[in-house]
């Protein structure tokens, strides 16, 4: 049984995660919609230009939205969807990741190429320490039962 101190503090982490959570969706969900609102704004930071930039820039934010599906369901309930919890936590090292080795990958000489990628890497690493943050104190108020201790 959970005495009111430990329902208050479970309440509290509980909570603390979400806004976590909420903090990475927010910028993402954020950044989707700059993509597909002002694409030619975003376009020559990835050495793209025209309609076609435009286009890939917007196809970009359309990704970023499918992409968050999980954390939605992380933020409403991180304990009854803690699977889209560890969803998101692995796209996120995914992107932090993928977006290493994709930096690694452009030769001398790209220099907005690279800072633009590499604003992706700072991004996607710092939500990727929220989401375990956030991970960890789900799994702290419930390891097994998905329901306050």
């Amino acid at each position: 049984m959970v005495d009111g101190k430990q329902a208050r503090q479970s309440k509290f982490t509980l909570w603390f995660s979400r806004v976590l959570i909420g903090v990475v969706f927010f910028f993402n969900v954020e950044c989707a919609l700059a993509f597909l609102a002002a694409p030619h704004a975003y376009a020559p930071a990835f050495e793209l230009a025209g309609e076609p930039g435009a286009g890939m820039v917007r196809g970009m934010g359309i990704l970023f939205l499918m992409w968050n599906v999980p954390y939605a369901f992380a933020l409403w309930n991180p304990l009854r969807f803690r699977v889209s919890l560890l969803s998101a936590v692995i796209m996120q090292a995914i992107g932090a990741a993928g977006e290493t080795m994709l930096l690694l990958t452009f030769p001398p000489g790209y220099a907005l190429l690279r800072a633009s990628v590499l604003r992706f890497i700072i991004f996607d690493t710092a939500g990727l320490v929220l989401l375990v943050i956030a991970g960890v104190l789900v799994r702290r108020i419930s390891p097994k039962s998905g329901r306050p201790e």
